[in-house]
């Protein structure tokens, strides 16, 4: 006799996890089906926290280092203990994995272990590893199955010399010269952990920018200070293959983009960051008609169901940015959908950040967006060397550029290359979710003295003129 569930959900990443537990809360009977030995995805066990631990972790190995003699404080330079920064990144992936594993237990929501394909509308079955398959019948399936690096063509990833971020956050010793290829999120995150550990670090990107889809006066900027920090870029350069060499290096292959003379780069690693692919492996959406797009992407319309009565779809798996609280917040648009309340997700204002030091955040639309698309905008800018705590701090690098509509004020977009942008954005979304002005933003108070002052002041200079500068 097969299981019988309200909702069944393929993938426990950010957006099933999340799925599952709202649909939990508004009364459903919910199974989850996982493939891995861990709840989390990839976000949580190989992606987004582990990632963070260790870019945590060297930023004050860094801060140690050469940050502390200013502000008075003489010590002894610090000496890397690889392993125990390891131990940091394998704790908060427990810490955060047994979470999940809690809120599960709390709201009733069973785990199937195995690879989950879907056999027809309405039925899963689940292969474990091990032991004899299982059948689930269900009223309502949603596929959360993520994604996965992407590869190029004639590259062998091993994840000990060539890897991708999975082998990047799992290296044993620093590598004296790594290679990444790829300016993307991925690769600048993980390639700035390991050059401030000590690694040479050279990004190959195949176009003529860094950071491709945000603000490109965000990433010119942003490549400068990179550029300070030690990190070398080659930008419209392509690499054509990677050789192993007797003594254990690599002999990287390196062509220009438009094709020319090609180039020889040693290296000891290389990392493999030039996006992720969703993952539908295994899934049987071909047996149901379950159709996909020219990128693979499973098709979905704006409830976020498929071709297929019954069968929805979330996160990186279709198409949109590949952000964990994008597909947390469609996980929860679903599962109010499936429960017959009006699940919605504001995809105009969703923020994007980069964990670097410093960081950038960004929301809405790029200024080459608004060029694109011939609308009347305006800036404001604001630097952090003008905000009296930035100076405190010593954290006086970057800037809050402020976008927004000519006639009507409302604010279109917002980029902050900063310390804590991250932290700093959120107020510019919830503005812009309000369909907020900057006139707004600039009439309310900031606490001084604050990074957050910045944010201020630069909604300031789109109308009168900011304070402080």
């Amino acid at each position: 006799m097969a299981d019988a569930f309200d909702l069944t959900i393929i993938g426990s990443g950010p957006g099933g996890y999340v799925a599952a537990i709202r649909a939990a809360q508004l009364g459903m009977k919910v199974a989850v089906v996982e493939k891995w030995s861990t709840l989390g995805g990839t976000c949580l066990n190989i992606g987004c926290i582990p990632s963070k631990a260790l870019l945590h972790a060297s930023e004050m190995f860094e801060e140690a280092g050469h940050g502390f003699k200013p502000l008075g404080i003489d010590i002894p330079a610090p000496v890397l203990n690889l392993a125990q920064m390891m131990n940091h990144k394998t704790e908060t992936v427990a810490a955060n994995v047994g979470g999940v594993d809690y809120l599960f237990k709390k709201n009733k929501i069973t785990t199937f272990r195995g690879i989950g394909t879907i056999a027809a509308p309405g039925k899963v079955f689940v292969t474990p590893e091990n032991g004899a398959r299982t059948e689930i019948e269900t009223k309502n399936i949603v596929i959360a199955s993520g994604s996965v690096s992407a590869n190029l063509p004639g590259i062998e990833i091993d994840e000990k010399q060539i890897v991708t971020s999975t082998g990047a956050l799992n290296l044993d010793k620093v590598p004296k010269r790594l290679l990444v290829i790829g300016a993307g999120v991925i690769g600048l995150e993980l390639g700035s952990v390991w050059a401030r550990l000590g690694s040479q670090v050279t990004v190959v990107e195949y176009l003529d920018r860094i950071l491709p889809g945000m603000d490109s006066e965000v990433a010119r900027q942003f490549q400068r200070m990179l550029q300070k920090q030690g990190m070398e870029f080659k930008l419209s350069s392509k690499v054509a293959g990677i050789d192993k060499q007797d003594d254990g290096s690599l002999k990287v292959r390196i062509e220009p983009a438009k094709g020319g003379d090609m180039e020889l780069l040693d290296a000891d690693v290389a990392l493999v960051a030039i996006g992720r692919k969703p993952f539908t492996d295994g899934l049987g959406l071909d047996i149901v008609g379950v159709a996909l797009d020219e990128r693979g992407r499973v098709r979905v319309d704006a409830q976020f169901k498929t071709s297929v009565d019954g069968i929805y779809a979330i996160g990186d798996v279709i198409a949109g940015p590949m952000l964990a609280h994008k597909a947390e917040d469609e996980g929860i648009a679903v599962a109010e959908i499936l429960s017959g309340q009006a699940g919605h997700v504001n995809y105009a204002a969703m923020p994007a950040v980069v964990y670097t030091n410093p960081e950038i955040a960004s929301v809405g639309k790029t200024e080459d967006e608004l060029k694109a698309e011939g609308v009347n905008y305006k800036i404001g800018k604001f630097p952090f060397t003008a905000n009296g705590r930035a100076k405190a701090m010593l954290a006086t690098q970057g800037f809050v550029k402020i976008l927004a509509d000519v006639e009507t004020d409302r604010v279109l977009g917002a980029h902050i290359v900063g310390k804590n942008a991250g932290e700093m954005i959120h107020e510019l979304v919830v503005l812009m979710e309000f369909s907020g002005s900057a006139e707004d933003l600039s009439r309310t108070t900031h606490a001084h003295p604050t990074l957050s002052e910045a944010v201020r002041e630069a909604a300031l200079s789109l109308e009168d003129g900011a304070i402080h500068i």
